[in-house]
């Protein structure tokens, strides 16, 4: 029986334009208690590669966390699977605002020791006592109050391009790296201030916010569904939004536009631009920002010398890379020091 992908990326890419079909391109998570989440994985795989869906799944006792890409026509059928599993029935699924067939290329459903990695060992710590969950409009009535902080619970390279005015953007690297920090820098405010979080889809908020109920703070509120959920309903009710720039996401697409501003500038040459790449050089990976002319330039390369390896034959490229490990560049997500303008 099946129970991995036996196409490429680039075989599956094909596939996909020879059909044409469209895709809907959704997340959901949930935590629940899954007591085998090796037999729940392998469940997963087999119904949904049977229904062509493709994404990124974690799965771990404290539940699931899906980034998917499903055939529209049988979106129903999907929803309908969803359903007959007790924790996800009308589970919330967050429709991305912008649809491309080749969003994901394979369908990987990978098992985790937890579906949000946050560094943390309490046992007393209950997950699911989390805080108050409000919709687009009640987030604007709470950030507009003078008593809120607003708090981005996302990553460094994901508010560089986009977040909601007046937010407080921690400046880390890993959801994990967050919490402490903030904890430290809102200490003196957990009884009299509203605490008010967002990402992206609101799964990294779910955690945050029970967290901080764990750790003393006394209203504690969170975007329900997220950055894509509240673009969803600022549009359908003509609300205002409050968000600017693009929305971070991970999958091919790597960002949503929500407002036209740019806010962000080309790690390369520091002209305004929100497109994030990955360098050609396939030994480096890194994750920056980079305008038409620099990826013109440097051939889509972050620097000089990923430029000079990238425009080896293939071959030479791949000999070069036998025996080592990833770069850490990879992980720095536009840290390197070789981007002069990343702020």
């Amino acid at each position: 029986m099946q129970l991995y992908n036996k196409l490429s990326a680039k075989e599956r890419e094909a596939l996909l334009e020879e059909a044409g079909e469209d895709r809907l391109t959704l997340s959901f998570y949930a935590y629940a208690k899954i007591g085998n989440p090796e037999l729940f994985r392998n469940h997963l795989f087999i119904a949904w590669d049977q229904m062509d869906v493709l994404g990124r799944i974690y799965v771990a006792h404290e539940g699931i966390n899906a980034q998917l890409s499903v055939p529209a026509d049988r979106f129903n059928e999907f929803k309908k699977f969803l359903d007959e599993i007790y924790f996800l029935e009308n589970v919330r699924l967050n429709i991305a605002i912008e649809h491309d067939i080749k969003s994901f290329l394979k369908l990987k459903v990978k098992v985790r020791k937890k579906i949000v990695a946050d560094g943390l060992n309490d046992e007393t710590f209950d997950v699911r006592n989390k805080g108050v969950h409000v919709d687009a409009a009640k987030f604007n009535d709470l950030i507009n109050d003078p008593n809120t902080i607003l708090v981005d619970m996302r990553n460094h390279y994901e508010s560089e391009i986009g977040h909601f005015q007046g937010a407080i953007t921690p400046d880390v690297d890993t959801f994990r790296d967050s919490l402490d920090i903030i904890e430290e820098d809102l200490k003196e405010h957990k009884e009299d201030k509203n605490l008010v979080m967002y990402c992206t889809g609101g799964i990294r908020c779910e955690k945050a916010s029970a967290y901080y109920k764990h750790r003393g703070f006394k209203n504690v509120f969170q975007l329900e569904g997220g950055i894509i959920e509240y673009t969803r309903q600022v549009e359908n009710q003509k609300l205002e939004n409050k968000f600017i720039g693009k929305n971070f996401v991970f999958d091919h697409r790597r960002s949503e536009r929500i407002s036209e501003d740019v806010i962000a500038q080309c790690h390369q040459c520091g002209k305004p631009c929100d497109t994030h790449v990955n360098c050609a050089n396939e030994a480096c990976h890194l994750l920056f920002i980079q305008c038409k002319e620099c990826a013109e330039k440097m051939n889509d390369c972050c620097s000089d010398d990923c430029k000079e390896i990238a425009a080896l034959p293939y071959e030479e490229q791949k000999a070069l890379r036998k025996g080592k490990g990833a770069s850490n560049k990879i992980f720095k997500k536009g840290r390197s020091e070789v981007l002069r303008f990343k702020q």
